[in-house]
């Protein structure tokens, strides 16, 4: 029998971020984002030290808490440093997902605007200091004419 290399409801490339509390990510990505709970995974003490969501019916982010499995790394916010990496998510509207991640106490960096390319987007920061950019797609755009302006 061959092991397939990934689960179906997996995608090939998830981000793992590291957060504060796990719990209240979990909380905050459900009310901001309306991601779904997934999967989690007691330490030994039974503290949650794994965590993921899915969003459309796949998995899409991963979460362990600041020190799980002996880990040094650290959230965004507790290094006071803004992160380096930024989560880009096609959704079906960015203005009603932008409106409902700032009633769930999101920071707003960017409001909904059209881009270039032909995505209307939002820039978000979540709570742990890790950024999402939401999208809709709303024209196609030929690549000659995709110069930024």
């Amino acid at each position: 029998m061959t092991v397939p290399s990934k689960p179906d409801s997996c995608a090939w490339l998830m981000p793992m971020l590291t957060v504060r509390d796990v719990l209240a990510s979990l909380d905050f990505y459900e009310k901001a984002f309306g991601f779904e709970r997934g999967m989690t995974m007691p330490d030994e003490q039974g503290n949650i030290a794994y965590a993921d969501m899915l969003y459309k019916g796949m998995q899409v982010v991963m979460m362990m808490p600041e020190g799980a499995w002996g880990s040094q790394t650290k959230a965004p916010a507790s290094n006071g440093v803004d992160s380096p990496v930024n989560l880009y998510v096609y959704c079906d509207n960015v203005d009603v997902l932008c409106e409902q991640a700032q009633q769930a106490q999101a920071s707003i960096i960017n409001k909904p605007e059209d881009m270039f390319w032909g995505d209307r987007t939002s820039c978000i920061k979540d709570p742990d200091g890790h950024m999402w950019t939401f999208a809709t797609h709303i024209a196609d755009v030929e690549l000659d004419n995709m110069a930024a302006k």
